[in-house]
């Protein structure tokens, strides 16, 4: 009997070996197999870069990954770079002879600046000749921008152009956390500072409702300006267009008002490509990714470097560690100083752009990284270049830097302070009917009581209100000297101009928050010039991670958070923040220099 349990045990052990043998044998051959997908097919003549305009935009791309589908990421996610390098490298390929815009119904995450950005790249490709044509069933607002400069802008039959202005509603808390029993303490400088609004205030304060309708005024009348000379038409036209909400008017009136060329289904569409190109109706069109143009583009490899480091996401002391960081990408105190001392310390690096795409974030995080990056800039030139926003904590890194560029449409300045902390008293005595005492050696022993579920089990008092307070004044007071000493101007004057206000690059110009409007690339020749480099080549920082890395980096939580922001909606972002906001924390990680949390337009 003992034999045969002992044949059976080494059977059972055997077979298990066996499995999971196999189950790594058919994971590495999965592995191989998606990856050798991934790999660069050469790029054949007559071919077409087909740019698809769904899907999310983010600053910069990551390395793929073939496990994404099973591990929770259902979107496509595209990187900002990328494009650009695959519409430069369009232009001046011999084998691509023109470039398709698929247009989606949206382009998640993409700001109004990134999407500048891509514009530009396009009007200049357009500099060499080569055709560019859109086909979609459904154009956003920011698709269309983006379409409109095309040669041929065709829709389908019954699609949408969604054309309506643009438009920002934002959502208050403030009854509903007092029908909970929880009220928000805020402690700020600045009269713009509307990031606390949502949680005091059952409407937009007048100040807040100003900077608004500032900023949306100026993105719009760049959109109106950019449009109506791509299609010709007057912004008196474009407005009367926008107010006669076409996205809801037949389709043929998108063709009559001159918003598009022409209507098509996506076959018929398809045969203007191949008439475009000259193909008889059986042969395919070659298209062309941009991943796959980027490969076989040629790469510089001089000696000499200019460096572009990407600063883009939440600020944060270490990741996780902010309630009001939400989504994948921070700009994380410590590894962002080690990368920035290795790019000091590397002698083939001449000079530094700093690509910043920023609502700013922890305070202290901020003067840690604008510290790092006053060491840097004392051996070497280095250049911001401001992308979709470069708002609070994103303006604090980039103030001290030779020189700032900007997009028109970025968002920037939001110079100010602020903390909030949750008073749970009225919840967790009256509603739960909890009660809690104190033993204590000093006055400020028990500093803001007890806490429960990162609830204060009180609220402050007037001494300890007055001690936040200080600290948040004193962080202003340290925010706009380190404003007024890298942009060469008396700090009464960053009060002035800051005071938590937001401002577009085109805004921030005049004032003299940043030095010129222009791109990543314009930062980039002016930080060549700035290092009197003729010849050099660009390289991007940090390095990206390998598929294997992010293979194993995969958050756990992905899938779960995905169905949350479903479920959620348009509550999603709140939720997660009063979410974030309850987990126990230190004083010091909750004063932000932050742009207001959801600053969505539509």
């Amino acid at each position: 009997m003992k034999d045969f349990l002992k044949y059976v045990f080494a059977t059972v052990v055997g077979l298990g070996l066996w499995t999971l043998i196999a189950c790594v044998i058919m994971l590495v051959s999965f592995i191989g197999m998606a990856a050798s997908e991934g790999q660069t097919t050469s790029v054949r003549k007559g071919s077409v870069l087909r740019i698809n305009l769904t899907g999310a935009l983010e600053e910069r791309s990551a390395a793929e990954n073939p496990l994404a589908m099973f591990l929770g990421d259902r979107y496509e996610t595209q990187g900002l770079d990328q494009l650009l390098a695959a519409v430069e490298e369009a232009a001046k390929n011999d084998k691509v002879e023109g470039i398709y815009m698929e247009v989606g119904a949206a382009f998640g995450g993409a700001t109004p600046a990134m999407l500048q950005e891509l514009r530009q790249a396009l009007l200049k490709y357009k500099e060499s000749g080569k055709w560019i044509f859109a086909y979609g069933d459904t154009y956003s607002e920011g698709a269309y921008y983006l379409a409109s400069l095309a040669d041929k802008v065709v829709v389908n039959p019954h699609g949408v152009v969604d054309w309506h202005g643009l438009g920002g509603a934002p959502m208050f808390f403030t009854e509903a956390m007092k029908k909970l029993g929880i009220k928000m303490q805020v402690f700020k400088v600045g009269t713009f500072k509307s990031a606390v609004e949502p949680y005091i205030l059952t409407e937009m304060s007048e100040a807040n409702r100003q900077q608004v309708e500032a900023y949306l005024g100026s993105i719009w009348g760049q959109y109106l300006q950019e449009i109506g000379e791509s299609r010709k038409l007057s912004t008196d036209q474009l407005n009367a267009l926008a107010d006669s909400f076409m996205t809801l008017r037949p389709t043929e009136q998108l063709v009559e008002s001159g918003l598009v060329d022409t209507l098509a289904y996506l076959d018929g569409f398809k045969e203007m490509l191949r008439a475009k190109l000259d193909l008889k109706a059986e042969e395919k069109i070659r298209f062309v990714s941009p991943a796959d143009l980027v490969a076989a583009s040629d790469k510089d490899d001089e000696k000499s470097r200019v460096a572009v480091y990407y600063a883009f996401g939440e600020i944060v002391d270490q990741a996780g560690s902010s309630p009001m960081s939400v989504g994948n990408s921070y700009i994380e105190t410590m590894p962002t100083i080690r990368e920035l001392q290795k790019l000091r310390k590397d002698d083939k690096v001449k000079a530094v752009v700093l690509r910043v795409n920023s609502p700013g974030g922890s305070a202290f995080a901020s003067e840690q990284i604008w510290h790092e990056i006053e060491l840097l800039k004392a051996e070497k030139p280095v250049v911001v270049s401001m992308g979709g926003m470069a708002a609070s904590g994103g303006y604090y890194i980039s103030c001290g830097a030779n020189k700032i560029i900007a997009e028109p449409s970025t968002l920037t300045g939001s110079i100010g302070i602020f903390g909030m902390f949750p008073d749970g008293s009225e919840l967790l005595r009256d509603k739960i009917g909890l009660r809690f005492d104190v033993v204590k050696t000093n006055k400020h022993a028990d500093f803001g009581g007890s806490a429960v579920l990162g609830l204060m089990a009180r609220g402050f008092d007037e001494s300890e209100s007055a001690l936040l307070q200080g600290m948040i004044e004193r962080g202003y007071d340290l925010f706009t000297s380190r404003v007024a000493a890298g942009r060469g101007i008396s700090q009464d004057s960053v009060d002035v101009i800051g005071q938590g206000r937001v401002w577009t690059g085109e805004q921030a110009l005049k004032i003299g928050l940043v030095d010129q409007l222009g791109n990543l690339d314009d930062a980039i020749a002016e930080a060549a010039k700035l290092a009197e480099l003729e010849k050099y080549s660009v390289d991007a920082y940090p390095a990206k991670a390998d598929f294997m890395q992010e293979l194993f980096n995969e958050k756990k939580e992905s899938y779960f958070d995905e169905r949350i922001r479903t479920s959620f909606g348009e509550l999603y972002p709140f939720v997660s923040t009063m979410q974030r906001m309850l987990q126990p924390q230190r004083i010091d990680q909750c004063v932000y220099a932050r742009l207001p949390y959801e600053l969505k337009i539509w």
